[in-house]
């Protein structure tokens, strides 16, 4: 099980540079990605210096390995009196792995309020099983090949008894998580690490119920834009919605939105991904 926090830890080589080796922690298709945007927001963390951030638009450039460090760069494109704009890139040897564009503001700045995005009309998660007692109940022992899912409790809110033989559906995901590596987050910087990992993972799951033949096609996702609402360090349950609202000409797209259980948006954001079919 990997510590998010820890596993985006940068150690700077030289001034707005860093490095580390990715934690195999989380591999699924090698790293993934939202995992290597968190380490790009931490690296915006350490440049900016700002208190947390705003806005992260991230292009996924290439597959990483976990064998050799990756070297982070990082950018100051506009420094305003409330809010730095950073650019940061992650490169491994002469391969470009991502970049982005990271908006990063102070702290308490007031302006107008208001929250008009309900949570979705869902049990609480205190209510439900959880994934792997579900998958008991039927049968079915082990779990996912990638250790990344062993980074999470997940407690789903419904439930497609007997997977293969399903019926399409509306391409809508919906899950209970919480990080199972202690606790609440330290501070703004990394829970919108966490938020920004469950917005890029929401968009492939929610495919499987409509299409059928989804296990023939591989969909790497290619961007995802992440706005960040709310600090919300004191949460650890998370209820992550994602629903595709088109699919064509070998693009998917996905909005995802993540509240606590409270009830309070804590970010959204949109991503796309690349279909290709397998072999």
């Amino acid at each position: 099980m990997g510590d998010l926090a820890a596993d985006t830890d940068l150690v700077e080589t030289a001034p707005g540079t860093y490095q580390r080796t990715l934690s195999d922690h989380w591999e699924i298709w090698g790293p993934n990605g939202g995992y290597v945007a968190g380490v790009a927001l931490r690296a915006a963390q350490l440049h900016s210096g700002r208190a947390r951030p705003a806005n992260a638009t991230v292009h996924f450039l290439g597959v990483a390995n976990f064998d050799d460090p990756v070297t982070v760069t990082a950018h100051t494109q506009r420094h305003a009196r409330q809010a730095t704009s950073t650019r940061v890139e992650i490169a491994q040897g002469d391969r470009a792995i991502l970049t982005a564009m990271i908006w990063a503001v102070d702290a308490d700045l007031g302006g107008l309020a208001h929250d008009d995005a309900p949570m979705p009309d869902v049990p609480a998660w205190s209510d439900l099983p959880t994934l792997a007692e579900r998958l008991a109940a039927e049968g079915v022992e082990g779990g996912s090949p990638y250790r990344f899912w062993d980074n999470f409790e997940q407690r789903p809110p419904s439930w497609i008894i007997d997977w293969e033989s399903r019926q399409p559906s509306r391409p809508l995901y919906q899950n209970w998580m919480r990080y199972l590596d202690g606790g609440a987050a330290n501070d703004p910087w990394d829970q919108a690490a966490r938020l920004l990992l469950l917005v890029d993972l929401g968009a492939w799951p929610s495919i499987g119920r409509r299409h059928l033949d989804s296990n023939d096609w591989i969909a790497p996702s290619i961007d995802v834009s992440c706005e960040f609402h709310r600090p919300g360090t004191a949460d650890e349950w998370f209820l992550l919605q994602a629903e595709s609202p088109h699919a064509g000409d070998g693009l998917i797209a996905s909005h995802q939105r993540v509240w606590n259980d409270r009830g309070e948006l804590l970010a959204s954001g949109i991503s796309h991904l690349l279909c290709r079919r397998i072999g």
